[in-house]
This record gives structure tokens, sequence and C-alpha cells, in this order.
């Protein structure tokens, strides 16, 4: 898939390409990251791509231009997602949609009035991601026994997931650099150009190290990229780890292989513990109080579970 945002302007109605392009020049200006810019354009992109295209959708000038934009079309676009992706893919459509009115009016006073004001965010199921058992991250890690370079590279990916509960694009981020065996630390760079520095474990840090060492023989050792293709000198993508992920949950048989799972399990395992949850937000990367009670939401009846054994009310006498 080609994740260009320059591209998403191809084939739009000329004042929505323009708008779009001088958009994502603002973003860059803002030091939004690729993905984040890539997101926010292409729900633009789609709104206009969805008025001009049917003509049966009475979008009158609003076909040529966002500046015509209505809160009908944000609706009727917004149920349209709702009908044909799903109400979470609508909610982000809705997210980003916002910050473009909102540059439209505020910043370049194109528009009176952002036509989001008065449109409702779409609601969304709870989904509970369940967390990895100790049994299934064995497993998985079983499977990467030996001593070639993809058994040794996928089990040090694997454990810097389950050791640190990093965000899939986090972890493909990471540089040769970001890694210091003598503090055994790895840095990563997070959403909104937030780096923090995180402790690896012994096991975890002994498979990293390991991987190093036969990275030191690969075509690409001279990349700053920390995890390889395994052939030519190619860096590995989150794509690609994600794939590695599916093949190993296959082949030990572990249902829902994905990186945030590990996520979720590291949130539930630190309140389980009693760990300050400030702390975990530093650990993982957040800064809205709403992340802590998110995460690990799927196992906070266990928790609660295990908090009443041992408070035993009601077994003192």
């Amino acid at each position: 898939m080609n994740r260009d945002p320059t591209t998403l302007a191809t084939g739009l109605p000329p004042a929505w390409a323009t708008f779009l392009t001088d958009w994502d020049r603002s973003l860059r200006s803002g030091n939004y990251p690729s993905t984040t810019r890539y997101n926010y354009l292409l729900a633009v992109a789609q709104l206009g791509r969805y008025l001009a295209d049917d003509s049966q959708r009475q979008a009158g000038e609003a076909a040529g231009t966002p500046t015509a934009v209505t809160r009908r079309h944000v609706e009727d676009f917004q149920a349209w997602m709702i009908a044909t992706r799903s109400p979470a893919t609508a909610l982000n459509k809705h997210k980003a949609l916002q910050q473009f009115f909102k540059w439209l009016t505020v910043d370049e006073e194109e528009m009176d009035q952002s036509p989001m004001l008065r449109v409702r965010q779409p609601k969304t199921p709870k989904r509970l991601i369940p967390i990895i058992r100790d049994e299934d991250t064995k497993k998985l890690l079983d499977t990467c026994k030996g001593k070639d370079f993809v058994h040794v590279r996928d089990e040090a990916i694997i454990r810097l997931l389950a050791n640190t509960g990093a965000r899939l694009s986090e972890v493909a981020k990471v540089d040769t650099d970001d890694v210091d065996l003598s503090l055994d630390t790895v840095r990563y760079h997070g959403k909104g150009a937030k780096d923090r520095r995180v402790r690896l474990g012994p096991k975890t840090a002994r498979a990293v190290s390991r991987y190093l060492r036969a990275r030191g023989g690969h075509k690409g050792f001279g990349l700053p990229d920390l995890w390889l293709a395994v052939r030519g000198a190619q860096p590995l993508t989150a794509n690609g780890i994600k794939l590695m992920l599916k093949r190993r949950g296959l082949r030990a048989g572990v249902d829902g292989v994905h990186a945030h799972r590990w996520r979720h399990t590291y949130a539930h395992e630190w309140k389980l513990a009693g760990g300050d949850t400030g702390d975990l937000m530093l650990v993982l990367g957040w800064t809205s109080e709403d992340m802590p009670r998110h995460y690990g939401a799927s196992a906070a009846a266990e928790r609660a579970q295990e908090v009443q054994a041992r408070m035993g009310i009601g077994e003192r006498d």
C-alpha cells in the first residue's frame, strides 16, 4: 500500500486538492508524524471523493470545495463510513475532520464556523483485547529455538514486546544507536515525537545481544535500522513484524497473536503487582490518564478477585 501523503490529492477536485496540499504543509511544519499526517489527509480525501463521486448525494458546492461543506454533508459521510467500514473507522475519520476544519476556520479563516461543531462522535463498542498468558509467550519463543538469523531475530523482537510493552511502531523504529547494552536499555521514539528510555530484563538483553552478533554478518549490517529482513540489505518494517508474529502464532498454535496484546498484558501485570499508575504512564509513553484505565481492562475482573481474596473480607472471624 502506498502511504505517501502527497499522493492523496491526486484526482480530487482542484480546490480540495489545493487545501489538502496546504494542510499537509501545515502538518509537516508542526512536525506531525508521517503516519498521523497520512491518516488525517486520507480522511479529508475520502470526504472529498464521497461528495464529488455521487451526484445523488446532492453535495452542491461542497463537491467542489471543502469551504462549502455543511454539518449534513459530514453526517451523511459519517453514516456511510459506519455502514461500509465500521464505527471505529468512522470515529477516526471524525477526529481527523475535526482537525482539518479547525485549521480551515481558525488558521486559514476560510470558513466562519466548522461544520463539525454539532456533529456527534460515532459511538463505538468497547472491544476488550485479551492479555497474552506467559505460557502462550513461551510457546511462541519455543518456535524461535535455533541459532540461525531469523530465529535469533524473532526471539529478540518477541522478548522486547513482552518485556517492555512497547507499541509495534516503536519497536519497528528502533535503530542500533537506540540500544545501550552497557546499561541494558533501549530508547523508543513514541507518539508525538516523545522519546523515552526503558530498561531491559536480563533475558531480553541477552536475546538482543545475540541478535546484534548475528546481525553483524548480515548484508544490511551497515543500515541504521535495528531489525533487518532475512533477504537483502533491507530493514524489517512494522508490517513485516506483524506478519512474523502471525506466522509464529500459527506455528505455536496460539490464536490472535499481535503486538498490542503484550502492551495490554504489561499494564495488567503492572497493576496486579500494585505498581504506581504515574510510573506506568512514563514507562509506556502515555500522557492521558484514560489509557491506564483502558489497557488491561479485559483482565480487570481477575485483578479484582485477587484483591478480594487478599483482603479476606468476611473471613477474619
